[in-house]
Formats: C-alpha cells, structure tokens, sequence
C-alpha cells in the first residue's frame, strides 16, 4: 500500500469514535482562533492605553488577557484529552487485532518467525501508529492556523520586562515538580502493565500448539484483552495529568503577563519603552516559537507511524489457519488410519513422510521411534491438524480430518510432550486450561490425585490456588510433567500424543510420571514418541520409521527377534545404560 492507502485504511480505524475525535479537531480549531485575538487586543492597548492614557483601559486589557488565556487552558485541555483519549482507544483496538490474529495463525507461520519480532510489532509498531492516525492531524490544523495568522520578526527584548517574566519561573517549577512525581508513577505502572501483555504474548505464542488443542484462544484473548485495557487505564492518567498542568502553566503565565503588560504601560508613561518593543515582546513570548517546533517535528512523526502501520496491517492481513472443514465429530472412538500419507514441508527439500499407511484401532497403544528425523513429530502433528498432508488421507473414525471441524477434531485429543508448557497462573488454572476452565475443584482434585500429583500440591501454600511462576519455574521437572499429564486427564480425550513425556528426569520423578501416564492412557488409543525405547516394551505395537517411511512394525519381542533395525537401537541403548555400572 501506498501512503494515501496507509493513511486512510489508518483513518477507518478512527471513525468508530469519530465524534471524540472531531471534538478535538473543534477544540484546536478554536484554540487556533484565538491566537489572532491577543494581536486585536494590542490595538486599544496601544492606542488608548499607551498612547491616550485612559486608566481604564490599564486595568480592562490585563482583565481580558486573562480570561482569553483561561478560554485558551480549557480548549488545550479538552483538545488533548480528546485526541489521546483516541490514540490509545485506536492502539487497544489495533493490539486486539493483531493478538487475535497471532493465536488464529497456522502453526507454520510460528516456524518461520521470530517471537521477539511478533511481540515488537505489537508491543511497540502499533504504539508508533498514533501520532500518523490521530496527533499529526491536530498538528496541522492548529498549528498551520495559528502560524498564518501570526506574522512577524523577532525582534531584541525589552530585558526589565524579561526580568519580570522571570517571576514566573518558581511557580513554574513548583507545577513541573508537582505533576513528575504523578507523571512517574503513572508510567512505572503503564510500563509494569507493558510487561503483563509482553508475558501474555510470548506464554500465547510459545505455548500456541497448547492453546489450540485444548481450546484456550477465548481464555488468552481475555487475558490479553484485560492486560491491554490496563495499559490504556495507565496511559490515560498519565495524560490527565500532562495536560492538566499546560494550562495551569498557561494561566499563571497569562497572570505574569498581565502584571507585565500594567507595568509596560507605567513605563510608556515614564518614556522607558517603547510601542514596538512592547508588541515585539508579546508576539516573540507566546505565538511563533511553539507552533512552528510542533510543525518542523510533524512529517517525522508522520512517516514513523506509517512505516509502523504497514508492520501492523502486514500481521493483521496474513492468512488465519484454515477451517474449511464441516462435519461434526462429538466425541471419537479413536481409530486412526494413515492412507498413504505424505509431508513435504517445501518443495526444494526432501519428503518429511512418504506413503505412511497405518491403522491404529480405539484404545491401542502404538509406539513410534526412529533415529531423529525419521518423521515422527511430524506424523503426529497431522492428527490435530497443525500441518496438513501433502499427499494422501488421515482419517479419525473414517472421517478425514480435512473435513472435521478444527475445534471438533482438537476436542478429542490431548498432548503431553517433554517440553511442558505451564502459565504463569495458579495450579488449578493450569489443569483446568482453555474449554475445561469451567471444571469444578473436585474434578480438578480427581485428575491431580489420579496424575499422582496431589501429594506435592498439598504442600504448597495456597495448594491448587498457589501461583507456579513463569512456565512453572517453582516447580521440578517431574512435578510440571505430572500437572500436564492432570490436565490430559481432566479434558478425558480418547485421542492421546505422548512426546518423550519421561525423558530427562530422574529415577523418582520418572516412577511417579510413568504411574499416572498408565491411569491416563487406559481405554485410550495412544501414540507415544520415545527415545528411551524401555519406556515402551508393553506397547501393543512399535512402529519403526526411518526416512519418512515405515521401516518395521511388531512388537517388542517381535522386533527384537528380526534383529533389524529395532533390534540395533535398542542394544545400543541397553549398553549405553549399563556402560557406567560396568566401569565402577
């Protein structure tokens, strides 16, 4: 898009609070049209309070100068109030956006980008937006109004009259002082509720495959939308509080001015100054400076926030996962079937699967392993559909999985990987995540007790309600994997993926963990993915892939008597785990 596309797709964002907004645009309207009002007030102030001595007028332009400046406060208020009050509703609404994009995107698209980019975009792109869609236009309308009518030279100051502005300055610095204090503490928090959506944000994108099975994209998008409107909250009074202290600068300048302006007319009476070094003051102190640094500094802001803007329309214009699919699927028996499946990931590189076909009847339990890379992540990421086959069919209850509806087809399978994926949220939010959230505490009792994970919970201190910290770092290894496998059992799928749910923890954790992997894989079709292949001796059947294909099927005395490649892994195993006894 070009920049008149960018600016105007930008605007359409606007016009949901076009009356906020066009009270600002009317605020700055006005606030421009009082600019030539102060050079009309110079006319009586010279020609009868200068040059004719009325005594009424020494008092009647001092008067007037205040009240304009009181009228000037009040639209500068209400004008800033407005615009920002837009901005950051036009921010919360684009960040909305584009995190409800990020957890509708396919999983391929987390493969080929970086999480620290995606939280940029959101976090910091869209906040550049603002000053193109919202500021720049007040800028302009303002401040190219208030500079035509003000035309003049700057001219040498009268520097008695200097001396006296300079009255001002303490009372200045006591209103600066006063509102830093309130301005720091609204951004400490603003800043602490960026850290909240930064947390959401990269739990939702590193934990995705998570959030889409187990159906949490509400959950999350609640969680951000809460976290988003605090950051607005926080902007806002950051803002009150800015704005606030413009005008009252503004009205203690006006009072200065005043008492200048009585005592420059004391001084004509003495012959001490001149007419034209009094209006020369005046214009150089309060109309050209300002307005023209605001305009200088407009196109900057201008193309920074369209350059953002095209960031954020980039993300918000891909391509959500695709749900074409239209049949029904309550609750699955469980057989799976693979019809000469195949997995190319990109044209230019090699198969990721070829010709796979494979039937898994309800309730087996079918092993899968191989060396690494030989498929078998990639033949079980088919079955929630977080890739789709290049070739062939996948079939659930002989319906092909193309043509289930995603959040049917995610509803009957539960995963439990070596990477377990915890939130930063209390124990029973964790077990009771995404479309089991409405679970009671006794059914979340029962899937911890049966996960063999009570007897730790009670020991915490505020047991199911204690915070686990990020990803649950207060936890051990074997303690995490056993609230994942809680969680399985509670959303009670007849589908269940086990990825190397064992490995990596030691003696003790992993008896706890393999115990309650036994309670959830009863009655289940399972599909386990180990390395440590005497984790699945009691498998009904050991599917060996190599190469994207499947090189042996049988069990595990089966394959141990084919003395194929089975066979050979797992002696390598056997003698790797025993090499350390037999050096002591």
């Amino acid at each position: 898009m070009n920049s008149r596309e960018l600016y105007l797709r930008l605007l359409q964002n606007v016009l949901p609070y076009w009356r906020t907004f066009a009270l600002s645009i009317v605020s700055m309207v006005a606030l421009a049209a009082t600019e030539p009002l102060f050079p009309a007030l110079m006319k009586p102030l010279l020609d009868n309070g200068f040059v004719n001595r009325n005594i009424q007028m020494t008092w009647l332009v001092p008067v007037a100068l205040i009240g304009l400046f009181l009228l000037r406060g009040l639209l500068t208020y209400a004008g800033s109030y407005a615009i920002a009050w837009v901005g950051n509703k036009v921010v919360m609404d684009l960040r909305d956006q584009m995190f409800r994009k990020i957890i509708a995107l396919p999983i391929p698209y987390y493969d080929n980008s970086s999480t620290g980019a995606l939280i940029s975009k959101v976090v910091y792109d869209v906040g550049q937006v603002t000053a193109a869609a919202t500021s720049a236009i007040t800028v302009l309308v303002r401040d190219s109004l208030t500079i035509v009518g003000l035309l003049g030279w700057m001219l040498y100051l009268n520097w008695k009259l200097t001396l006296v502005s300079l009255v001002i300055a303490p009372i200045v610095a006591f209103i600066v002082k006063a509102f830093s204090g309130r301005l720091r503490a609204m951004s400490r928090e603003a800043q602490r509720s960026m850290g909240n959506i930064t947390q959401v944000l990269e739990e939702t994108i590193g934990c995705n495959k998570v959030v889409k099975v187990f159906g949490g994209q509400e959950y999350e998008a609640k969680r951000f939308f809460d976290a988003n409107n605090q950051v607005r909250r926080y902007n806002m009074k950051q803002t009150i509080a800015a704005a606030a202290s413009v005008p009252l600068v503004q009205f203690f300048a006006a009072v200065a001015l005043a008492v200048i302006i009585y005592i420059a007319i004391e001084q004509s009476s003495a012959d001490q100054t001149t007419v034209g070094g009094f209006v020369s003051f005046i214009t150089a102190m309060l109309m050209l400076l300002t307005p023209l640094k605001r305009l200088t500094g407009v196109n900057e802001s201008m193309q920074r926030g369209l350059a953002a803007a095209e960031s954020v329309f980039e993300l918000i214009d891909q391509e959500s996962e695709p749900d074409s699919g239209a049949e029904t699927l309550p609750r699955a028996i469980g057989r799976v079937e693979f019809r000469d499946l195949g997995l190319t990931y990109r044209p230019e590189e090699s198969p990721a699967l070829d010709g796979i076909s494979l039937i898994i009847e309800p309730g087996e339990t079918i092993a899968l392993v191989g060396p690494s890379g030989s498929g078998k992540t990639s033949l079980v990421n088919l079955i929630p559909r977080f890739y789709h086959p290049t070739s062939g069919q996948l079939l659930i209850d002989g319906h092909n999985v193309e043509h289930i509806r995603l959040s049917d087809l995610r509803a009957n399978i539960a995963v439990v990987s070596q990477d377990v994926t915890l939130f930063n949220d209390t124990v029973a939010a964790n077990i009771a995540y995404g479309v089991m959230r409405g679970a009671n505490e006794a059914e979340i009792v029962a899937a911890a007790e049966a996960a063999h994970a009570m007897e730790f919970i009670l020991r915490m201190p505020q047991g199911l309600q204690t915070l686990i910290g990020e990803n649950g770092v207060r936890l051990s290894g074997g303690q995490r994997q056993r609230l994942a496998i809680a969680r399985a059992i509670l959303k009670n799928a007849p589908i269940l993926i086990l990825d190397e749910a064992t490995s990596a923890l030691d003696t003790e954790s992993e008896r706890h963990v393999q115990a309650a992997l036994e309670t959830l894989m009863e009655g289940r079709t399972t599909i386990v993915i180990a390395h440590r292949l005497s984790t699945i001796e009691r498998a009904d059947r050991i599917v060996v892939l190599q190469k994207g294909r499947i090189a042996e099927i049988g069990s595990h005395s089966e394959l141990l008597e084919r003395k194929g490649i089975y066979a050979h892994l797992y002696h390598i195993q056997f003698a790797q785990e025993h090499l350390p006894q037999a050096g002591v």
